[in-house]
């Protein structure tokens, strides 16, 4: 692992991910002039000379919707577009997703001329809906988004949507999002975090759950780097005095374990590499360790032929070292869900009392899986023929857009998906030995939840390794578990506090919302208006149905009912609705205070001067686009012919006449709708 050499780096976010020891997916390709010669280079030996005449065209336009802009370096954008088109062709991708990785910013960039019928037109539909699904609603026009948030939500939406419909959309964005990470260091320091953080929440999550490993790793250096650069510099400097034992460890164990296996008749290769920094990072942070307590510093990966070897390397490098107890893991015999297959040991260097270090031994296939996930479906030019296994790795995205269902907005739909399937995972077995992964934390319920809705809903008693435990249990790795259902059983609104993923408290919630609305309705009124009594407002004052046009509109309902019956199911909650309630309300009381305010202003200014009601003409006040509007002058200012005035429009009593510069004038301005300009008549 190298060594920072700048102390400034830290802050200014100059690092490659080379620095990290992480050996990157792809090429680091050194930016290009814009003259493509290194795209074609890279796809000639491959491409048919009708997709090369593709690529050529694609070529032409990508350069024509990006003539003129730049990146945050100064380089041409066009670069862009064009490397990662370059990553996609080093990953062995087809002829199609290489050029739609070409032209992914076209959309975005010169929505006006080309969009996804134009595309379609040049390049066919294949590679035009790749293009669309890596498209950002919010730079289509199509964006009607009050919040930032909403508009991630949206977008986030439209990827994994595509995805399902073709997985090489995931491709392309990951590929983007990694050149973009690698020249993050341009950008500026609020840009550069809050990119890291989605890349962090969203991207990096997303690669592990389609396999590539690679990909995922590199992300995560780069994104500790630029949140926490403070952290990322001192864990460099902690590791740095160990780096010269920690390599010649690591080559000592190369050598060692080389020469065995070749002596043994196994045909491998044996590589080594040091843990990537940010996975040190949160062994320290979330497990509280230091770096002593981390066993998998270093770590050796042994790439054999075939299963029965990876079993035979295993034994023999068992007997030229220590194993470590409890730290054994086969999954080979139980894959992930993600499909990983490798067997993990670690064992203590030396006589057995040395540095621990980590081995990790899988075939060649299992290596490009683990490496390139979905990619290498392409990459390896598998066919059809390993359809199944991709379709299966597909699974999980299939359960996740089901979330869809169960979700009333947008957001909420891709929140359940970030906190179920991109975060720290147990694996239970079903009783017939199916894996079943699920959120760090969770329960019989969720377990039986994720089996099936109906087996979730009548679930009576659940049973983990042969034993009765309570709903409550937290299951751990490698439980097996066994739910007994019953057709007369149902949900209990209890089941909410108890269960850990989104995906079984969304279908709870949707049981409710459809078992009982009458009863759901009342429960919400009850609700909204225990907490309306609390801050000191009526349930009548605050519910008028004229308020609720923006939360219909944000929840996407049609009647304050289904506002009431999703606070009653839990749909929504209490603070929700109120948020936009209470501040309608509020205006309200301010808008009658105002009037009562005025109207006892002017009357007591008419029973002390006298002042009679006053229309257009004798008040020798011009009401501007309303001539016929009677007026009266305010008596907290008494405005003079000559003094700058407005108008306010009363309740019945006309336009009441300020001075610009009146005492009242910011209680007038709350309300600029009934604001109007008015000028002396000369």
């Amino acid at each position: 692992m190298e060594q920072l050499n700048k102390d400034e780096s830290a802050s200014t976010g100059k690092e490659k991910s080379e620095l990290v020891g992480m050996p990157a997916i792809l090429p680091d390709t050194a930016p290009s002039s814009g003259s493509s010669d290194a795209l074609v280079a890279a796809c000639a030996k491959k491409f048919t000379p009708s997709e090369m005449e593709l690529l050529q065209k694609a070529i032409t336009i990508a350069k024509s919707a990006h003539a003129g802009q730049k990146r945050e370096s100064g380089e041409a954008y066009y670069i862009h577009p064009e490397q990662v088109a370059i990553m996609l062709s080093e990953m062995g991708m087809d002829s199609h997703t290489i050029i739609a990785g070409l032209l992914h910013d076209v959309i975005e960039d010169d929505g006006k001329d080309f969009d996804v019928q134009k595309l379609t037109a040049l390049f066919g539909t294949d590679i035009a809906e790749m293009v669309d699904g890596v498209t950002k609603l919010t730079k289509t026009g199509k964006s009607e988004f009050v919040t930032q948030e909403e508009a991630q939500a949206e977008n986030l939406r439209k990827m994994f949507l595509a995805i399902a419909k073709d997985v090489r959309v995931v491709i392309i964005k990951l590929t983007d999002r990694l050149h973009n990470m690698r020249t993050l260091e341009y950008c500026c320091e609020e840009k550069r975090i809050r990119k890291a953080k989605e890349t962090l929440e969203v991207y990096a999550p997303l690669a592990h759950r389609f396999g590539m490993g690679a990909i995922k790793c590199e992300l995560e250096d780069l994104c500790f780097l630029y949140i926490w650069p403070e952290e990322y510099k001192k864990l460099i400097n902690a590791i740095a005095p160990q780096q010269a034992e920690h390599m010649r460890t690591l080559n000592t164990v190369i050598s060692t374990i080389s020469e065995h296996l070749k002596a043994a008749g196994i045909d491998a290769v044996v590589n080594g590499r040091p843990k990537h920094l940010y996975s040190i990072y949160k062994k320290l942070v979330k497990q509280n360790k230091t770096l002593e307590e981390i066993y998998d510093l270093i770590a050796v990966r042994v790439v054999v032929n075939t299963v029965n070897d990876c079993y035979a390397a295993l034994g023999l490098i068992h007997n030229l070292w220590r194993p470590i107890p409890g730290r054994f893991k086969d999954y080979i015999a139980m894959p992930k869900t993600n499909t990983y297959r490798s067997i993990h040991t670690t064992l203590f260097s030396g006589d057995g009392s040395g540095m621990p270090f980590e081995v990790q031994i899988r075939t060649h296939e299992m290596h490009r899986a683990a490496e390139y996930g979905i990619a290498a479906h392409w990459m390896y030019k598998e066919g059809r023929a390993s359809q199944d296994d991709l379709d299966n790795k597909l699974a999980w995205l299939r359960e996740a857009l089901e979330m869809e269902n169960y979700s009333d907005t947008t957001k909420e739909f891709v929140e359940n998906i970030r906190k179920d399937f991109f975060s720290d995972y147990v694996y239970v077995l079903t009783p017939q030995g199916r894996i079943i992964d699920l959120v760090t934390g969770s329960t019989p319920l969720d377990f039986a939840y994720r089996i099936h809705t109906n087996v979730g809903s009548q679930t009576q008693h659940a049973k983990v390794n042969g034993a009765i435990v309570r709903l409550d249990y937290k299951l751990k790795n490698n439980d097996v578990v066994e739910i007994i259902t019953s057709p007369n059983a149902s949900p209990s609104r209890d089941w909410l506090k108890i269960v850990k993923t989104q995906q079984a408290k969304a279908k709870i919630r949707q049981w409710f919302k459809k078992a009982n609305r009458a009863e759901n309705i009342q429960r919400g009124k009850e609700m909204l208006a225990e907490s309306l009594k609390r801050q000191g407002y009526t349930f009548a004052e605050a519910t008028k149905n004229d308020y609720f046009a923006e939360l219909l509109k944000r929840f996407n309902m049609s009647d304050p009912e289904d506002v009431y019956a999703a606070v009653g199911y839990g749909g929504v909650t209490t603070a929700q609705v109120l948020h936009k309630l209470l501040e309608q309300v509020r205006r309200a009381r301010r808008e009658a205070d105002l009037q009562e305010k005025m109207e006892s202003l002017e009357a007591g200014g008419a029973e002390q001067r006298g002042v009679e009601k006053r229309g257009p003409s004798s008040a020798g006040v011009i009401i501007e686009g309303n001539a016929d509007m009677a007026v009266r002058f305010a008596r907290c200012c008494s405005p003079l012919p000559g003094d700058d005035i407005i108008g306010y429009i009363t309740r019945g009593r006309g336009v009441s006449i300020h001075r610009k510069d009146c005492p009242n004038i910011d209680d007038l301005m709350l309300d600029t709708e009934r604001i109007v300009d008015a000028r002396w008549a000369m």
